[in-house]
C-alpha cells in the first residue's frame, strides 16, 4: 500500500496496513489522516469490488443517472420513514418484514391514487 507521500507499507496477512509514526513528519498528513497515531487501513475481501464501484461512479453516464434518479429514491425513503417509522415495530424478522411490505404497499397505493388510479367497470386504470 502506498500513501499519498509515496511511503510504501506491506499489507499484513489479516489485511492491515499501519503507517504509524511516519505520518508525524509528513507534509501531506492533513490530506491523508487526522488520526493521532498515524494512518491505519484495513483491507477487506470486498476492497476490489469497492474500488471498482468508485471508479464506475466517476464515469459521466453514472453521474447522469445518479442526478436523475437520486431525488426519486430520496423522496421514497422520506415517505417510508415519515410519521415516526424510523424504527422497527416488532421483534423478529418475520413480523418486521411483513410490516415493511405492508407499509410500502400502502405508499405505492397512495402514490397511484395521486397519479389518477380509478376503477371503471371492474378494471383499474390510470386516467
Amino acid at each position: 500500500m502506498t500513501c499519498p507521500n509515496g511511503l510504501v507499507r506491506k499489507i499484513s496477512p489479516k489485511g492491515n496496513v499501519n503507517f504509524g509514526s511516519q505520518c508525524n513528519s509528513c507534509p501531506l498528513r492533513e490530506q491523508c489522516t487526522k488520526a493521532k497515531n498515524g494512518r491505519k487501513l484495513v483491507i477487506t475481501e470486498h476492497h476490489g469490488r469497492q474500488r471498482a464501484h468508485r471508479a464506475a461512479a466517476r464515469e459521466p453516464g453514472f453521474q447522469q443517472d445518479y442526478r436523475q434518479y437520486r431525488p426519486l429514491i430520496e423522496r421514497s425513503i422520506a415517505w417510508l420513514v415519515a410519521n415516526n417509522n424510523r424504527r422497527l415495530r416488532y421483534r423478529g424478522t418475520g413480523k418486521n418484514h411483513a410490516w415493511i411490505q405492508f407499509r410500502v404497499a400502502g405508499l405505492n397505493l397512495k402514490r397511484l391514487v395521486k397519479l389518477g388510479l380509478t376503477n371503471e367497470n371492474g378494471a383499474w386504470i390510470i386516467a
